[in-house]
């Protein structure tokens, strides 16, 4: 039998086994971190939309001159407007880029949103945020996301979000 025949069918060495072994663990260790960024991308990517949301919502009540309702949560924002002026309640989709009263969706369903003051954000005609649809109260509000760094702030005042 010819030596190189008779290598051929004797299976990998535990030399070949160890470094196969060690190149997989070194390939993961590079790989590992690079899936953490792109789920870092995927928050700042919800943020975001939520700001962009929030904005487009005070902007509209503003150039509509009607109450605007944004309703969130951890996976989407929701705009409504009211069809008249005045009125205390929001009661048709405000059709947003998707075509839809959703405004924008989390991308990943890990993410924990939460509003501070809880509840939904009415901005009134004159851009004001508040409590209610009456729009007795001005209300200040804070948007934060789990992994998220910055949260968004609201100004009651004016409805300015950043």
């Amino acid at each position: 039998m010819n030596p190189l025949e008779r290598q051929c069918g004797r299976g990998y060495t535990m030399v070949e086994l160890v470094m196969v072994i060690i190149l997989a663990s070194i390939l993961a260790a590079v790989a590992l971190p690079k899936l953490d960024v792109a789920t870092n991308v995927r928050d700042d990517i919800w943020r975001d939309g939520l700001l962009s949301g929030l904005r487009f919502a005070q902007k509209s009540a503003v150039s509509h001159r009607r109450l605007v309702c944004a309703t969130v949560s951890d996976t989407q924002i929701s705009l409504q407007i009211a069809s008249v002026n005045p009125a205390t309640a929001c009661d048709t989709d405000l059709i947003g880029p998707r075509s839809t009263g959703v405004f924008a969706t989390s991308g990943s369903g890990s993410t924990q949103t939460a509003v501070s003051p809880a509840g939904t954000i009415y901005f009134q005609p004159d851009g004001r945020t508040t409590t209610d649809g009456a729009g007795a109260t001005v209300s200040a509000r804070t948007v934060t996301i789990t992994g998220v760094g910055t949260a968004i702030a609201i100004t009651g005042e004016t409805g300015h979000a950043e």
